[in-house]
C-alpha cells in the first residue's frame, strides 16, 4: 500500500518551490487521473506540444523526489512520440525501443509528464495473476498553471473540461506563436525521422498506432488495484488495430490454373462437386494462355449439355479439346462471350437450373434409411373405429372447436384431418355433417368464404 504520506511531502516541495520563487508545477498522485485533474484535455497533438515547450523552457515542474532525472531534452523527446499514440497507450518497451534509452529512464520521465499535468490516467494497467494484463491509458492534459501563465482566457467545456475562448493581451500572443514554432518544429522532426525509418522496415508503417504491448504504471495511493512496474504488460500485439493491407503475390502458372478451376467448379453447375485439382489439369493450356472463366463457360454454352453426365472431367475435356487452337486471340475470346451474353438460348441456360436422374445411394445403410422414411411418409395409419356420436366430453370438445373455426373461416382441422385419414375417419372425427359442409365449400367458387356476418 502507497505510504500516505507521499501527498504530503509533494504539497511541501510545492510550498517550498513556490517560497523560492518558482511556480512548483507538481500534481500529487491522487490528481493525476481524469476524474480529478485540474487540467485540460488538450484538442490536438500540437497544441499539447506547446504545453510539453513550455514547461521545459520555463523549468515549471517541481520533481517529488530528490534524484533521478529532471524536465529536460528526453522528456521532450518521449513528449514527440506520445504525440503520435491515438490512444495514448506507451508501451515502456516500445519506448525503449525508440530511444535507445533504459527501462528506468523511461519510468522516470513518465512520472514526470504526470507531474507536471501533462499526462493524466484514464485506465491504470495491471498484472493481476492468472488474469490478462491490463496496459495504462492516459490523455493528453494542459496543466492550468500553463493557461494562468500564458494569459489565456478559458470556459467549462463537456469535451475538454475547459476551453480556450480568448488571450488577454498581445504579450500573450507573441508567447503562442514562440511554442507554436516549437512544436511544429517537433513535429516536423518527428515525421521525418518516421519516414526515414519506414524506408529501413516496413513495420514503421504504423507508427502513428499505440503498441499495446505494455503499460506505463507507476504507483498511486488512488489505484484501484496492486501497482505493478512499468515494465512488460502484454505480448506485444495489437487486437484492435486496423489491419493491415495483405499484399496478394502474383500467381504463377499453377495457380493460374486452380483458380481458373475454381470458378469453374462454382459457376459451372455440372462441374459442382468435381476436384478443383482435376478440373485444373483439364484447363491447363486454357489457363496458359489467360483464358477467363466466362471465355470457358461461353465455348461450353455452344452446345449443350448431356442430360446426364457421369464423369464431369472427361466430359469438360473432351468439350474444350482445340479451343485454345480454335480462338487463339483474345478478340476471337472476346466475340464468342458477346455472342454468350446475348444469345437467348444461352440467357436460358444460365438461368435453368441442372436437371439430372436421380441416382440411389451406393450405400445399402442410406438407401434403407431412405426406404423407410419414404414409407412413414406415404402410409397411412388407420384410425381406430369411432361411434356416430361422441362419447367422451374431449370428444365433444374436438367437434365443438372444429365447428367454431369452421364458421370463422378457418376449416384447417377438417381439410388436414382429410388430408391424411381420408373422408371416413374425418367424418368419424368431426362428424358427417362439417366434413359435408367443407367438401362443399371446397369445390364451390374462391370467392365464396365459411363463416358468419
Amino acid at each position: 500500500m502507497p505510504s500516505p504520506t507521499l501527498p504530503v511531502r509533494a504539497a511541501e516541495a510545492q510550498e517550498e518551490q513556490k517560497a523560492t520563487g518558482g511556480s512548483g508545477l507538481l500534481v500529487p498522485d491522487p490528481a493525476q487521473w481524469i476524474s480529478t485533474t485540474s487540467g485540460r484535455i488538450a484538442p490536438d497533438p500540437y497544441t499539447w506540444l506547446q504545453a510539453v515547450h513550455w514547461v521545459r523552457d520555463a523549468q515549471a515542474h517541481t520533481p517529488a523526489r530528490t534524484h533521478g532525472p529532471r524536465f529536460g531534452t528526453t522528456t521532450v523527446r518521449i513528449a514527440e512520440l506520445l504525440a503520435q499514440l491515438t490512444p495514448c497507450r506507451p508501451g515502456v518497451d516500445y519506448l525503449v525501443r525508440m530511444l535507445k534509452v533504459s527501462e528506468r529512464t523511461v519510468q522516470y520521465h513518465l512520472s514526470i509528464l504526470r507531474e507536471s499535468g501533462l499526462l493524466t490516467y484514464t485506465l491504470k494497467g495491471s498484472r493481476i495473476r492468472q488474469a490478462a494484463a491490463r496496459a495504462s491509458v492516459f490523455v493528453r492534459t494542459i496543466p492550468k498553471a500553463f493557461d494562468e501563465a500564458i494569459g489565456l482566457r478559458t470556459v467549462s467545456s463537456q469535451t475538454f473540461i475547459r476551453t480556450v475562448v480568448g488571450v488577454v493581451s498581445d504579450e500573450s500572443r507573441l508567447a503562442l506563436a514562440q511554442l507554436g514554432k516549437k512544436a511544429a518544429r517537433t513535429m516536423r522532426r518527428t515525421k521525418r525521422r518516421g519516414a526515414r525509418k519506414a524506408r529501413i522496415n516496413s513495420s514503421a508503417k504504423s507508427s502513428r498506432c499505440t503498441p499495446m504491448g505494455a503499460g506505463a504504471v507507476t504507483s498511486s495511493p488512488a489505484a484501484p488495484t496492486n501497482n505493478p512496474s512499468e515494465g512488460d504488460l502484454g505480448n506485444g500485439k495489437d487486437q484492435q488495430a486496423r489491419p493491415e493491407k495483405r499484399i496478394r503475390r502474383k500467381l504463377n502458372a499453377v495457380g493460374r490454373r486452380h483458380q481458373l478451376a475454381l470458378e469453374l467448379v462454382r459457376q459451372v453447375p455440372w462441374l459442382s462437386g468435381s476436384q478443383v485439382a482435376r478440373i485444373a489439369w483439364a484447363v491447363r493450356h486454357l489457363a496458359d494462355a489467360g483464358w477467363t472463366a466466362h471465355e470457358v463457360i461461353a465455348v461450353l454454352a455452344q452446345r449443350a449439355p448431356a442430360r446426364r453426365v457421369h464423369r464431369p472431367v472427361g466430359f469438360l475435356t473432351a468439350r474444350l479439346a482445340g479451343a485454345e487452337l480454335l480462338y487463339d486471340t483474345a478478340a476471337k475470346r472476346a466475340a464468342i462471350v458477346a455472342w454468350w451474353r446475348d444469345s437467348p438460348q444461352a440467357a436460358k441456360e444460365r438461368h435453368a437450373e441442372w436437371q439430372s436422374t436421380w441416382q440411389a445411394p451406393r450405400s445399402f445403410a442410406v438407401r434403407r434409411l431412405v426406404q423407410d422414411a419414404w414409407t412413414r411418409a406415404t402410409r397411412r395409419e388407420p384410425l381406430a373405429a369411432l361411434d356416430e356420436e361422441p362419447t367422451s366430453d374431449e370428444q365433444r370438445e374436438v367437434r365443438t372447436t372444429a365447428w367454431r373455426q369452421y364458421l370463422t373461416g378457418r376449416p384447417e382441422l377438417v381439410t388436414s384431418a382429410l388430408a391424411l385419414a381420408g373422408r371416413d375417419q374425418a367424418e368419424q372425427i368431426y362428424g358427417r355433417d362439417l366434413v359435408e359442409r367443407v367438401l362443399r365449400l371446397r369445390t364451390t367458387s374462391s370467392h365464396l368464404r365459411a363463416g358468419t356476418a
